[in-house]
């Protein structure tokens, strides 16, 4: 792999990279300062009526037992059907069985966002829109929306006697989803999700995926796109996955 090394940050993802074997692909992440939300959506054109709907779900226990342990469960329902995740993060790779790494609906992939870099492992799954619904409503429980193999990869990383239906869902959130290739961005496509919080609060991502061999020129083009269109790398970086997690956190703690 050849690496252009012009920065800490680069320098950072070049480490990692050298530490972590099997890597399949890099996810660069960027967050947008709420103040940088509204001029970002218009310098980037992004228009919500183009956007594909998702509404997410997460399973936690109320004191987040599960996201102190590394370990990230989702539902999601889309237009085109369901699926379900089971992620743990960071992931040492090379501990996994081979079975599981060989298999079509497990990838590693390492997430980097400005200040942050960290190795996942997720486990994946179709499912229909209808059970999601069903275990919001109470009439399903929630291990049945997990397949036997996720089901085996929780319990080998969940907090001892922590059992899928104990869990409770944090959510559904309402996502909007859009996908666009810029100009000079040589084809590759980025996707923006602007989650929408039951509290009224919003979070816009910005993301691009590749493969190892291309992070530095992907990432390369990644500042010039932000540059271009005003959009600061600068700030804290809060994931849409800890703000939710946090929200319902606090939610149930108040209803307790």
């Amino acid at each position: 792999m050849s690496l252009k090394i012009t920065s800490s940050e680069d320098q950072r993802i070049a480490e990692a990279l050298k530490l972590v074997e099997d890597v399949e692909r890099i996810e660069f992440k960027l967050t947008v300062r709420d103040t940088e939300r509204a001029s970002a959506i218009e310098a980037l054109d992004l228009d919500v009526l183009e956007a594909e709907l998702r509404q997410v779900v997460f399973f936690d226990t109320p004191d987040l037992r599960l996201n102190r342990a590394g370990l990230v469960v989702r539902a999601r329902r889309t237009r085109k059907g369901g699926d379900t995740t089971v992620k743990v993060r960071p992931v040492i790779v090379h501990t996994l069985p081979g079975k599981l790494r060989r298999s079509r609906n497990f990838s590693v992939e390492l997430d980097a966002m400005p200040g942050t870099l960290v190795t996942s492992g997720s486990l994946t799954e179709q499912i229909g829109n209808d059970d999601v619904k069903d275990v919001l409503r109470g009439k399903r429980p929630i291990r049945k929306l997990f397949r036997s193999k996720q089901r085996s990869f929780y319990d080998e990383h969940a907090p001892r006697a922590l059992e899928l239906n104990t869990l409770v869902p944090f959510g559904p959130i309402n996502v909007a989803r859009m996908k666009f290739v810029p100009r000079k961005f040589k084809g590759r496509e980025i996707a923006a999700e602007l989650w929408f919080y039951p509290d009224g609060s919003r979070l816009l991502e910005i993301s691009t995926k590749c493969a190892a061999d291309d992070a530095f020129q992907v990432l390369t083009e990644c500042r010039a796109l932000l540059a271009r269109h005003g959009i600061s790398r600068e700030g804290p970086q809060e994931t849409k996955t800890r703000k939710a997690l946090d929200y319902f956190s606090k939610l149930y703690a108040r209803a307790s």
